[in-house]
């Protein structure tokens, strides 16, 4: 029984057995604990569904619609008996949290029924092309998922169905978004995620042709004063502070960036690291390129072997076998979002100016400093993972100096 695995207390255990829906209550336990939830987190969430059958007033299991469910939050809330949660009460959102996963589980919610999107079969079928036929990882499906949905939402509700859809209804779209605001890369991802399904669409009769064709990137400056990451002594001064830090979570947060910084990693790169991938013997680490596919070999630089080892001796023990997993529960491999979220609160907490906020400002900065330093742009290209200097050349628009730097170097080694 739950109640004997998860309380010692026996006035705790009496409360827990006594409150209405004591069945549906650890059933939802049990699924949570086969999640990978410890004994702690669903000890706070059996005292929240306490406060959930109280507010809501349930004797028996039944349907609750999400405008009860609002009421009931706002007055666990603003409770402040003697049997609120801590000092301050309740949260804000804890209490709805709990009650929509917990009456979810057992099909107790009232959810108002989502309108289906006009494309939803069509993306769905391209995105499962992508991701069993390309090979697209999982954040690649969901970001030209979420992309091609956006445009044709916008379309659709213009009355533009997507067998009538034509090239100046997608420049509309395109205007309609720079009025907005949209910058030319957010621009450019769209455009990408636009050519490759309409290049599969048209292949299956559901556009007319050519519009893949029609689509183009927009125009970018050749060469520009603004480099997109911080420079080369920020990511320095960045490195140097992480050493300073002791906690569990800036430990985590060094190794990553020493990853993203010295060896201009992605950061599903990083995500997708194995602890099997580390050669400790022969000091070597292998990284599964994100995007040409295949393994590349680097050797373990001291600093970095150092920092990943002193995370380690905190890293939560879980099933997974990532290199880098979260420290809340259920554990599992950090995403490039949060990893995003990390990279970005560090470069505000120090005061570091850059185009760009992520993981991926780091390995610009590094490609930009390789590049300064003379470093041939076959080397660069290599050093980062991709397949040509075609990929590298878009680093050098930021600095001609240092591209005349590079011209100079290779010709003098032929």
């Amino acid at each position: 029984m739950m109640e004997s695995i998860l309380f010692e207390d026996p006035n705790t255990r009496s409360r827990f057995l006594a409150a209405p829906c004591l069945k549906e209550r650890e059933q939802y336990l049990v699924y949570l604990m086969q999640r990978g939830y410890g004994p702690d987190y669903l000890r706070g969430v059996s005292s929240d569904m306490l406060r959930v059958v109280r507010f809501l007033e349930l004797t028996t299991p039944r349907m609750v619609g999400l405008g009860e469910l609002e009421r009931a939050s706002r007055a666990a809330a603003s409770y402040r008996g003697p049997e609120r949660r801590g000092k301050r009460g309740d949260t804000a959102g804890r209490f709805p949290r709990v009650a929509k996963g917990w009456l979810g589980f057992h099909g107790l919610l009232v959810v108002p029924p989502v309108p289906a999107h006009p494309c939803e079969k069509e993306i769905t079928e391209f995105t499962e092309f992508l991701r069993s036929t390309k090979g697209a990882s999982p954040l690649t499906v969901y970001a030209y998922g979420k992309r091609l949905k956006l445009v044709f939402s916008w379309l659709a509700a213009r009355g533009v169905a997507l067998r009538s859809v034509t090239l100046n209804d997608i420049d509309e779209f395109f205007k309609a978004k720079r009025t907005e605001g949209w910058r030319i890369p957010t621009h450019t991802s769209h455009s990408q995620a636009l050519r490759a399904f309409f290049l599969y669409a048209e292949g299956r009769g559901w556009c007319e042709s050519g519009l893949a064709r029609g689509v183009r990137n927009p125009a970018r400056p050749r060469y520009s004063s603004v480099a997109r990451g911080p420079t080369w002594s920020d990511v320095r001064r960045l490195l140097r502070y992480g050493r300073k830090i002791t906690t569990v979570p800036g430990l985590r947060a060094h190794a990553m960036m020493l990853l993203c910084s010295i060896y201009a990693l992605r950061s599903s790169e990083v995500s997708g690291l194995r602890l099997v991938d580390i050669d400790w013997r022969e000091e070597t680490f292998c990284v599964k390129r994100a995007k040409r596919g295949g393994y590349q070999r680097y050797p373990l630089q001291y600093e970095v072997g150092e920092a990943i080892l002193r995370y380690l001796k905190v890293r939560p023990q879980c099933a997974y076998r990532n290199v880098f997993v979260t420290f809340q529960q259920p554990y599992r491999p950090v995403t490039g979002f949060a990893m995003w979220q990390i990279v970005s609160r560090q470069l505000e907490k120090l005061g570091i100016q850059s185009a760009t906020r992520g993981p991926h400002s780091l390995r610009h900065a590094c490609a930009t400093h390789l590049l300064k330093i003379g470093t041939p742009l076959k080397d660069i290209a290599d050093f980062l993972g991709h397949r040509d200097t075609n990929s590298v050349s878009f680093y050098a628009r930021f600095d001609t100096r240092s591209l005349r730097k590079v011209a100079a170097f290779s010709l003098k080694g032929l």
